[in-house]
């Protein structure tokens, strides 16, 4: 046997790699502690987008996850959002883009593609959510236009917000709508060749071509 004197230095045990530790559920079980569909509250919704990047809507107590955007979606938004961007900052307001949760009333929350206030210090506007806008737009996303076209349409004029743009990528149109009491009206239906204008923001125009131009 042979013993180590003792001014022999020992050599120090590699250090085991730690692991990233991972937390790992019970996909079922976790399913039991969500609230069931129709039985989410406001505070339940803000939780749990608050805790993922998925595109989520509420309305009446239920979850809808919204579809992942294509290119041409973000490239169209893209676009749309620096034009009324460099229009309306000069002028004292705020343009903002999705993911941001929008309440359109007690039992419901959207998300538009984008939405403004012509005024940045405007009450609606919050950190969290904005309780209303000027402006909303949408893009339509392919198989979802009913979700644009009909539904949002009704919950925005509910909402009373002013104006409302609805844009088509397959179509090139852009269909802009402006509120007339309790509903909104069509101001116009642009396709390529043409301008889009805004009741509410008078100067406001928007080339189609730019908007559908390929990158």
């Amino acid at each position: 046997m042979t013993i180590a004197s003792p001014t022999q230095a020992t050599k120090p045990r590699p250090r085991a790699r730690r692991r990233a530790w991972k937390l790992r559920v019970d996909q079922h079980r976790l399913a039991d502690l969500l609230p069931a569909q129709g039985e989410w509250t406001a505070d339940d919704y803000l939780w749990l987008t608050r805790s993922t990047n998925h595109l989520i809507e509420w309305a009446d107590g239920w979850i809808e996850e919204l579809p992942m955007p294509t290119s041409t979606h973000q490239r169209v938004l893209l676009g749309l959002t620096k034009m009324l961007d460099a229009w309306m900052v000069p002028q004292g307001g705020i343009v903002l883009f999705s993911p941001l949760r929008m309440r359109v009333s007690e039992r419901r929350f959207r998300e538009p593609d984008l939405l403004a206030l012509r005024d940045a210090t405007d009450g609606r506007y919050g950190d969290d959510h904005w309780i209303g806008a000027d402006l909303v737009l949408e893009i339509i996303s392919p198989g979802n236009a009913e979700h644009d076209l009909v539904t949002k349409r009704a919950e925005y004029a509910e909402a009373r917000i002013p104006e409302y743009w609805i844009v088509d990528p397959d179509a090139e149109i852009v269909i802009v709508l402006t509120l007339d009491g309790v509903a909104y009206r069509e101001h116009g239906r642009f396709g390529r060749g043409e301008t889009a204008t805004s009741p509410l923001l008078a100067g406001f125009t928007v080339a189609i071509e730019d908007i559908f131009a390929a990158p």
